[in-house]
């Protein structure tokens, strides 16, 4: 119990000195979001003082109360779950743009990084536990496509497989001129379908990664004396590879595996950006062209809930598969 409390406070305390510089950071940076509103609205006609004062008051922008009382109007804000108002897709509520990006990027960039992660640690404790055999020999590939910069890798694989041969789409999260959003096979094989080329690049740029650092705490691992008493014991080999050298391989994955998951919800801007696709990295890329500071603050609050609580999990997983981490020196 000591520490589960150990952990919560200082997780409490490292939310809220993110939310403090969520807070401060927007402020500090130039530009005004009602003089980039008003340019627009001055498009379709001529925008009034009453206008400028209404829009100034929605944003929160002409208030001249003293920082602290802003602070804390802030945090009664988010207390109330109002993250204010997007300008870049004015008039949603920043809620809204969250709310309707979100479940793209977790689908897309959540089910490749788990997917690179499975498939990284499992081929990781093959080739350190069959070493010099064919496995080995994945790992100078695997490697040299992660080295690869993202966007060229994306693009690659793009012109290929979009372009060249037609496999999958060029862009877009679904086909809407055929299928409508809703809980229908029509519509989620259509999302499938087109998440499927940047699911793959996700996977195949990260999962050399996984497998090098797997491969090579396995090989660590297999030299410990434990390991050398447990054959000696006439234990099965599938037993000790499972059970006794890649449970204690895997930690350090897993600890870097809990911070992957957790920028997972800031979404892989790259991959968005070069496929079109309609996740939170696109939705944060517009908002930072628009200096939309009310989105910005709700999706880096939403990313710093998110690490937070992926590292929390994995921390208390942590003390559960190495019961040592609980001991207090």
């Amino acid at each position: 119990m000591r520490f589960l409390l150990r952990k919560l406070s200082f997780y409490a305390l490292a939310l809220w000195a993110a939310l403090t510089l969520n807070f401060l950071i927007p402020r500090l940076m130039p530009g005004n979001p009602v003089d980039q509103l008003i340019s627009r609205l001055s498009q379709r006609g001529q925008v009034t003082p009453a206008t400028r004062d209404a829009l100034e008051l929605m944003l929160g922008t002409s208030t001249g109360d003293p920082l602290w009382q802003q602070y804390l109007q802030y945090l009664g804000q988010l207390a109330r779950g109002d993250l204010g108002v997007s300008v870049s897709y004015f008039p949603a509520p920043v809620s809204q743009v969250i709310g309707q990006t979100l479940p793209w990027t977790l689908g897309l960039v959540g089910l490749a990084t788990v997917i690179s992660f499975v498939l990284g640690i499992g081929l990781g404790t093959l080739a350190g536990w069959k070493r010099g055999t064919w496995l080995d020999s994945l790992i100078p590939a695997t490697t040299m496509l992660q080295s690869v910069p993202y966007f060229w890798l994306a693009l690659v694989l793009l012109y290929l497989l979009g372009s060249v041969y037609t496999i999958f789409p060029l862009y877009g999260g679904y086909d809407v001129t055929s299928t409508s959003p809703g809980l229908s096979w029509e519509f989620i094989s259509s999302v499938i379908y087109y998440g499927t080329l940047p699911a793959l690049t996700i996977v195949i740029s990260s999962v050399g990664g996984w497998l090098l650092g797997m491969r090579n705490m396995m090989v660590s691992t297999l030299s410990e004396d434990y390991i050398t008493t447990a054959e000696a014991k006439g234990i099965p080999r599938g037993r000790i590879m499972r059970s006794y050298a890649a449970r204690n391989a895997v930690l350090p994955s897993i600890a870097g595996f809990a911070i992957s998951l957790g920028f997972v919800v800031a979404g892989s801007i790259v991959t968005e950006a070069v496929f079109s696709y309609p996740g939170i990295g696109s939705a944060m890329l517009a908002a930072v062209g628009a200096n939309d500071y009310a989105l910005l603050q709700g999706i880096f609050l939403v990313i710093t809930l998110s690490v937070l609580g992926a590292n929390l999990v994995v921390d208390l997983l942590y003390s559960v598969i190495d019961p040592r981490t609980r001991a207090e020196v």
